[in-house]
């Protein structure tokens, strides 16, 4: 049977979504910006979209522009959160990022900004102090991730707005792994820029959205068009977008049962894998984490050897973020955070949706612990 565990790559679309979808990939074709009502009517469509995406993120709508998703949104914060400001060019993030911000920053870098790195904490959390220390009176950004996509850890992100904001700089968060899996609102939490992506909790690829706050004139990445009231130029997602919003719909009216359900069932998970497989441990598992990701060490096998073997058997994992496949490199997260580089090639994530059911869930308890004892028994780093 298949199961599949990789939600943090990609979530499986709602039915929902595609039923929004369809029409605008059919006979709903019009070009959303055309004077014609065949395209104006798309366009109020699109605006209902807009509103949904806002609601789950307590922005207002004309404070949300569209984007190609969460890579695009952090480049557009990053790039241009730098750039506002020319006697305040500096940013600030930290050392966990995902590598949309993390090569977004040490271009900056390489380009003369001040860029600078803070430190995380043996458990992933962010070392507050040494955040304080990098943040200045040069500070333009400071962009730190909602939650971590390889560990689930949740970062404090309120308490750093206020950091920034005490030293005059903007906070940016990426928070593509957090929204749709915990209550987020821009608003209480002081966030001035925020990046999201739809196919992260059940809405299509390849649309996202950047929150901009009231009154920040934030410099456009693409150009060319008057699209997004000049924010983002580019003919309109349509499809994408109304799924987008769909998506953001369905994650507002759900977000509170699903967290209790998919955190129950990642506890129990855990507790499973932890009891089969001595020896083995969570990255990250006493700090506030994500209701659905687990990064489990699994001391002397190499992940690559177990992600393999469990794709045989059907099970989809992974061993950090979908953007890094193919590095063969140690995960910079978990180096962070100090696991030796040959431990940190032994992680493994599990990462689960309102749509995983009970018997992936066994199915993977039943295979896994056999795979691990079977690895260990033939590898030179096992104890």
């Amino acid at each position: 049977m298949k199961a599949y565990l990789d939600n943090n790559a990609t979530t499986r679309m709602a039915p929902e979504v595609l039923d929004a979808m369809m029409p605008f990939l059919t006979e709903r074709f019009g070009n959303p910006s055309s004077f014609h009502s065949f395209g104006s009517g798309v366009m109020e469509e699109i605006e209902a979209a807009r509103e949904e995406v806002a609601a789950l993120i307590g922005a207002g709508p004309e404070e949300i522009v569209f984007t190609s998703g969460g890579t695009e949104s952090d480049n557009t914060a990053l790039l241009g959160g730098c750039a506002i400001n020319p006697l305040k060019p500096g940013l600030v993030t930290s050392k966990v990022e995902h590598p949309a911000v993390m090569v977004t920053a040490k271009r900056l870098r390489d380009g003369g900004a001040p860029v600078e790195f803070a430190e995380v904490r043996g458990d992933g959390t962010l070392d507050m102090d040494s955040l304080g220390a990098l943040v200045s009176g040069r500070t333009g950004l400071v962009s730190l991730m909602m939650a971590n996509n390889e560990t689930g850890v949740i970062f404090p992100i309120a308490e750093a707005a206020r950091m920034a904001h005490e030293a005059g700089a903007l906070l940016h968060t990426d928070a593509v792994q957090a929204v749709g899996k915990v209550s987020v609102n821009v608003k209480s939490m002081g966030i001035d820029l925020l990046s999201l992506s739809a196919h992260k909790f059940h809405g299509p690829k390849g649309i996202g959205a950047l929150y901009i706050g009231d009154g920040i004139d934030l410099p456009p990445l693409i150009i060319g068009g008057h699209q997004e009231n000049g924010r983002r130029g580019g003919t309109y997602n349509a499809p994408g977008i109304i799924g987008l919003g769909a998506a953001a719909r369905l994650a507002r009216e759900e977000l509170s049962g699903e967290t209790d359900l998919t955190g129950e069932m990642l506890r129990r998970m855990e507790k499973s894998i932890l009891d089969s497989c001595p020896g083995s441990r969570i990255a990250g598992g006493k700090a506030p984490r994500l209701p659905n990701t687990s990064t489990v060490l699994f001391r002397g096998v190499e992940s690559e050897a177990v992600m393999t073997l469990l794709d045989i058997e059907g099970i989809c994992v992974s061993s950090g973020s979908a953007c890094s496949t193919g590095d063969e490199s140690p995960s910079h997260v978990l180096t962070a955070m100090g696991i030796d580089p040959r431990e940190a090639n032994t992680a493994i994530r599990f990462s689960i949706s309102r749509y995983t059911s009970q018997r992936e869930v066994d199915h993977l308890l039943e295979v896994l612990p056999p795979i691990i004892d079977r690895l260990r028994k033939i590898s030179p780093y096992a104890d």
